[in-house]
């Protein structure tokens, strides 16, 4: 009875994701609808990531829009001086943030709590500053960069439905590596060292390693996000990959639930509605969220996520009583 009804959500759930751009673009004439969706799919791969990291290995980082840059940036930067296919680049942009992201995990991984709050910081700083006043204007600086959209097979993804659908398909193919990566023995591994670091040590499991594979892996997630992003919008300036940037998304992973997909996805959404809704009072954007945050923090540890399967079960349970 469960499995045809988790059949049904989900053939439900996949009907929905396929009508929407259509319904919203044809029908209600919502092409900003569509964009929304396209920025909620970008941000649910990157908070992912970060949930790798914060979720599962316990490592908290104030800091992930650096990477979030890098993958922008480098992809648009190798598209306009090498001509490679954007997808490449994308790719390309997203390695080079795992190579960064492991080489600032292997000295970092030996802090933790508010220590490691305030390296992640430092290095999103850094990035951002290099991006904004760049040896030979490099990147534009604060004039920021024009940048061309997907094309794969000659086929450009010039408009918003279609790049809706491609990165549809990138989110299924990132939630199917962590759920694996999250539930084979790397996975164990992360959990066992967020749950007690000197316990895992003992019982043989290389913590700095692990710790380095959870920030490498995270930083990949969040640079291909970025990547999508940058030539989603076609432009890319500094502003983009502030401080803030990095509070929105552990905002996102904290409001849905962290260490879970429905977490992400719940969190991302409501955010992203949050965002739409206090839009007119952006100077006070980071003050409600904050006092958001700490609502939920205080009041459901497990986020809006955890609080929906909580009701969920308990009505459950009723209704297996009752029968």
């Amino acid at each position: 009875m469960k499995t045809t009804t988790f059949k049904k959500q989900y053939i439900l759930t996949g009907l929905f994701l396929l009508v929407f751009p259509f319904a919203a673009d044809k029908v209600f004439n919502w092409n900003y609808g569509v964009l929304l969706a396209n920025f909620c799919i970008l941000y649910i791969i990157a908070v992912s990531g970060l949930d790798i990291l914060f979720g599962y290995s316990g490592q908290i980082s104030m800091g992930h829009a650096a990477f979030f840059c890098i993958g922008a940036y480098g992809s648009v930067l190798l598209h306009q001086h090498t001509g490679l296919p954007v997808i490449l680049t994308i790719c390309t942009g997203a390695v080079l943030a795992t190579l960064v992201g492991a080489l600032l995990a292997y000295p970092a991984s030996k802090l933790v709590f508010h220590f490691l709050s305030l390296a992640t910081i430092a290095f999103g700083q850094v990035v951002y500053q290099l991006v904004a006043q760049s040896p030979g204007n490099i990147t534009g600086n604060f004039t920021g960069k024009f940048t061309d959209t997907i094309s794969l097979f000659g086929w450009k993804l010039n408009s918003y439905t279609k790049y809706y659908f491609f990165s549809i398909v990138c989110l299924g193919i990132f939630l199917f590596i962590k759920i694996n990566l999250v539930n084979s023995r790397v996975g164990r591994a992360f959990i066992a060292i967020r749950e007690n670091s000197h316990a895992a040590n003992g019982m043989g499991i290389n913590v700095r390693k692990y710790k380095v594979i959870a920030f490498a892996t995270s930083a990949f997630y969040t640079a291909f996000a970025g990547g999508l992003y940058a030539h989603l919008v076609r432009f890319i300036s500094p502003d983009t990959f502030t401080q803030k940037q990095s509070v929105m998304f552990l905002t996102m992973l904290l409001f849905g639930g962290s260490a879970s997909v429905g977490g992400t996805i719940t969190g991302v959404f409501t955010v992203q509605f949050l965002n739409e809704i206090l839009r007119s009072a952006e100077r006070y954007q980071l003050l409600i969220y904050g006092i958001l945050l700490l609502t939920v923090i205080l009041a459901f540890p497990g986020g809006l996520y955890g609080l929906v399967r909580q009701i969920l079960k308990k009505k459950g349970g009723k209704s297996d009583a009752a029968g």
